[in-house]
């Protein structure tokens, strides 16, 4: 007989294996302690492990639909906490003190609290022995959910300690049809919302967000007019951009706040300092995040240029501003383009090192505006 999916877990119809073996986990609760998720960028594993936490903190196992889970969706789960390096060379001893401070504590909320460590391969040195004490010898009722891209990338200590769990790379088909199924929305659509979000489950959350895809049209738009803008025109555009970025956040925010102020009767002033910290790193992370889809964006629409300028015969992913493609790639050759992509990769560079997203963006869309053989106008 099959074993009963989680509705939180059901979204992994392109991972079967993942969704089984954690379905089967969670419905016989025999749950690991410390989970190491392995696989390529896109291909869901930090959507992955949200669920997850959602299944762990949930009274009914993962619903989807309860306070709970609303809660972990939105990142304000006091029990559930995301960490990510807070440095371009990887995690702070600071960071892992805080976390094994806060393991200490108990629950706000749950019965268990769960932590999850993405890009763990950057762990290294005096914090990745202090991580290692605790994930060997945790509390009762504490999950760990490190994510890398390969075990190889991760210090072998740690990852003995650990249930891997290998995530597959997903096909292009497939992803579009996760994306059709869970959105309704097919096609061109589901094609642009990968191109944009990455992985099926983001696309598909994409595809529900008329700010996120506010923020593609801003994008497609400041590229569509660089040939007849100057300098300030550019400036303009990337605070658009930016603002549009923001601009979902202040409902998370507000959640955040409420949050807090729930817990205040009865945390320690220290506890919600660590809260409060924790929810500013989350917010900065989700308009990173915001600010990397805005990017991939403007590759997509590039490369659908660098296909027009190159004459091959392929279905472009940015249909619906064909006018936009056709136009760029009269304008420009192969090589302005492959260089206007190293522009955004750039930006992309810069953003994961903190870079001011506005200064990161106006950096970018004046390259690309050269790059294009568009030289800057001034007024």
């Amino acid at each position: 007989m099959a074993e009963q999916v989680p509705h939180a877990l059901e979204f992994l119809s392109t991972q079967p294996r993942v969704r089984d073996l954690l379905a089967r986990a969670v419905t016989q609760g025999k749950l690991s302690h410390a989970y190491l998720f392995l696989g390529a960028p896109g291909a869901g594993k930090t959507e992955t492990a949200r669920a997850l936490a959602e299944c762990v903190v949930c009274p009914k196992g993962g619903d989807g639909s309860c306070d709970e889970c609303i809660r972990v969706k939105h990142g304000t789960h006091p029990d559930v906490k995301f960490y990510k390096p807070a440095s371009a060379t990887g995690y702070l001893v600071s960071q892992v003190r805080e976390l094994i401070d806060d393991v200490s504590l108990a629950p706000v909320r749950s019965s268990v609290k769960v932590y999850v460590l993405e890009q763990v391969g950057t762990l290294r040195g005096s914090a990745a022995n202090a991580l290692l004490k605790t994930i060997e010898e945790p509390p009762e009722g504490v999950m760990f959910i490190l994510i890398a891209r390969s075990a190889a990338a991760v210090l072998p200590t740690i990852v003995s300690r650990c249930q891997q769990v290998p995530f597959s790379v997903v096909s292009t088909g497939a992803a579009e049809h996760s994306v059709e199924l869970s959105s309704g929305m097919a096609g061109r659509e589901a094609r642009i919302a990968l191109a944009v979000a990455g992985s099926p489950d983001r696309a598909a959350e994409y595809l529900a967000s008329p700010e996120r895809q506010q923020v593609r049209h801003l994008m497609v738009r400041a590229l569509a007019q660089l040939d007849r803008a100057d300098s300030w025109d550019v400036l303009v555009s990337a605070q658009e951009i930016v603002t549009a970025v923001k601009a979902p956040l202040a409902s998370l925010k507000e959640a955040q706040e409420a949050a807090v102020g729930e817990s205040s009767d009865f945390l320690a002033a220290s506890a919600l300092r660590k809260i409060e910290d924790a929810n500013k790193r989350e917010l900065t992370a989700r308009e990173r995040s915001g600010m990397m889809e805005a990017l991939s964006a403007a590759e997509s629409l590039l490369r659908d240029v660098l296909l027009r300028c190159e004459g091959i015969d392929e279905p472009i992913v940015n249909e619906d501003v064909l006018d936009v493609v056709e136009r760029l790639a009269s304008l420009t050759s192969a090589k302005g383009v492959l260089d206007a992509l190293a522009a955004v990769r750039v930006a992309a560079d810069a953003l994961s090192h903190n870079v001011v997203p506005q200064l990161a963006l106006e950096t970018m869309l004046l390259c690309v505006k050269e790059a294009l053989t568009c030289p800057p106008s001034y007024r």
